[in-house]
């Protein structure tokens, strides 16, 4: 079992930058793949970005490339999400996700957290 705790969110002007962060507690974070997922209301949850186990390899959602930077550290059990040039549209609770592969699929995700809420003004 992984728990996974995010935190970081608040409210942001556009424009402006914020750091998520997703800890972890339970067996072997390390050996997991870790990803960030995005939930607007009304919306389909949406794939944000993912990292793989070494950290080497990343992905992104392609409205978030360039903006957006996962990183993990383990030696904190620790995953984030830097966001830069934040937008109106990037409003949504931001969840992380664990699983086994990095996959922009939610459904290859096993652990999740309960999100946190990042809300961008115009």
């Amino acid at each position: 079992q992984v728990q996974l705790v995010e935190s970081g969110g608040g409210l942001v002007q556009a424009g402006g930058s914020l750091r998520l962060s997703c800890a972890a507690s339970g067996r072997a974070f390390s050996t997991y793949a870790m990803a960030w997922f995005r939930q607007a209301p009304g919306k389909e949850r949406e794939f944000v970005a993912a990292i793989s186990v070494s950290g080497v390899i990343t992905d992104y959602a392609d409205s978030v490339k360039g903006r957006f930077t996962i990183s993990r550290a383990d030696t904190k059990n620790t995953v984030y999400l830097q966001m830069n040039s934040l937008k109106p549209e990037d409003t949504a609770v931001y969840v992380c996700a664990a699983g086994v592969i990095r996959s922009y699929s939610y459904t290859a995700y096993d652990y999740w957290g309960r999100g946190t809420q990042v809300t961008v003004s115009s």
